[in-house]
């Protein structure tokens, strides 16, 4: 693998894409992710703000992805904070039917072109219900519609969601601010009057999140473990 190009391509929404000035700070999981991947790695980040696994496939975004990747690229699959939007008729799946039958269907168009898909489940929020106690969040039957979805069609699977609870159980309500956009008015003269943010990151968060999809990837070993720095292990 050092001597090729071997590609990853992610199809995601905003928690995962790559921002600009325009947004600053916010900063997705995709942006930073070849911090730990080898030379020789290239992210192609088809992540989009707002998108769902059936807008992402209906603006095109998908069909873009397949006509680029090829053998023994990479595609990861992490969808599910617009999945759940039922108020939007344009985003919204039922997890356990028409959201897994989108995720197979992007399953299949890695598996076309000889690539290897990556399911991955979506990031928490910061659903605390106080200092200290973290809520259920909405991505419980997303999770398991992925999960499920894995394993129907022998797909390896990189739990973020259940990752990510973790960390922010352990930083708590306070500590994890941090990790997201959430801070105080006049940090930043493009939010001046400040921002409750639970959802997006800041690039300390994605970051964190990053080396944790890092981390997934690293226990499946094999050719998932041969994306990362040969140092890996003493960063995760």
């Amino acid at each position: 693998m050092e001597n090729l190009t071997t590609r990853i391509f992610w199809a995601s929404d905003s928690t995962v894409q790559t921002n600009d000035i325009t947004t600053y700070p916010q900063t997705g999981i995709g942006q930073v992710f070849s911090l730990y991947t080898k030379e020789g790695v290239q992210v192609c980040n088809h992540a989009k703000n707002g998108r769902s696994t059936k807008s992402f496939m209906d603006e095109g975004r998908l069909e873009a992805i397949e006509k680029e990747i090829g053998e023994g690229d990479f595609l990861f699959i992490q969808f599910g904070h617009n999945d759940e939007k039922s108020e939007d008729p344009s985003r919204y799946t039922e997890p356990f039917s028409t959201f897994m039958e989108n995720l197979e269907t992007y399953i299949q168009v890695a598996r076309s072109h000889k690539a290897n898909p990556v399911l991955i489940t979506p990031l928490e929020r910061r659903c605390f219900v106080d200092e200290k106690h973290l809520g259920m969040g909405a991505h419980s039957d997303y999770v398991a519609a992925m999960k499920q979805t894995a394993k129907n069609s022998q797909v390896p699977l990189v739990d973020l969601y259940s990752m990510s609870r973790c960390e922010l159980k352990k930083a708590g309500e306070i500590g994890s601010r941090k990790w997201y956009m959430y801070f105080d008015a006049n940090l930043y003269k493009n939010y001046p009057e400040g921002i409750l943010d639970n959802t997006h990151l800041r690039h300390e968060g994605a970051v964190l999140y990053a080396g944790l999809v890092a981390k997934g990837l690293y226990e499946l070993d094999g050719i998932y473990r041969e994306l990362l720095l040969e140092e890996i292990e003493n960063y995760l």
